[in-house]
């Protein structure tokens, strides 16, 4: 009886300590994804070097991330136009401007994309809205327009 007392206590007091060799579950090793911002902050540093294709694939990600993210719709919007897409970029734009409507850089950008296009009256419509918000962006297309008479 003793000796199985002894055991008993001897289990009590091991148990734990087994319990603590357990292996730990394995860990990844794969790093975490980026998130929407981290690929918006790609594609801002791509446009500042001029990277349009890596730029226009960053802001892709962004927005497959976060579709409500007007600002990486803009972004896709300009490095789309960067890139001679204007159809495209406009689509883009037209998703930033519905999630922000009185988004003055979209506006800008699309304008300039109806410019691009030879579309002068979607331009000058787009300067319309644009006019209240941001003077100086304004005034740019304004002049953008102009040359593209």
């Amino acid at each position: 009886m003793r000796t199985l007392l002894v055991l008993t206590g001897l289990l009590l007091i091991a148990a734990p300590v087994a319990a603590d060799m357990t292996p730990a579950p394995p860990q990844s090793r794969m790093p975490p994804a980026p998130s929407a911002e981290q690929e918006y902050g790609r594609g801002v540093a791509a446009t500042k070097a001029k990277e349009w294709s890596v730029a226009a694939a960053a802001f892709t990600k962004a927005v497959e991330m976060k579709p409500a993210y007007a600002e990486a719709w803009n972004g896709l919007g300009y490095a789309l136009r960067n890139q001679g897409k204007y159809p495209e970029s406009i689509k883009a734009y037209d998703e930033a401007l519905r999630l922000r409507p009185n988004y003055p850089e979209a506006l800008e950008y699309l304008g300039e994309a109806y410019v691009k296009m030879g579309r002068l009256d979607e331009a000058r419509r787009v300067l319309e809205r644009l006019k209240p918000l941001d003077a100086s962006m304004a005034r740019e297309l304004s002049e953008t327009i102009a040359k593209g008479k």
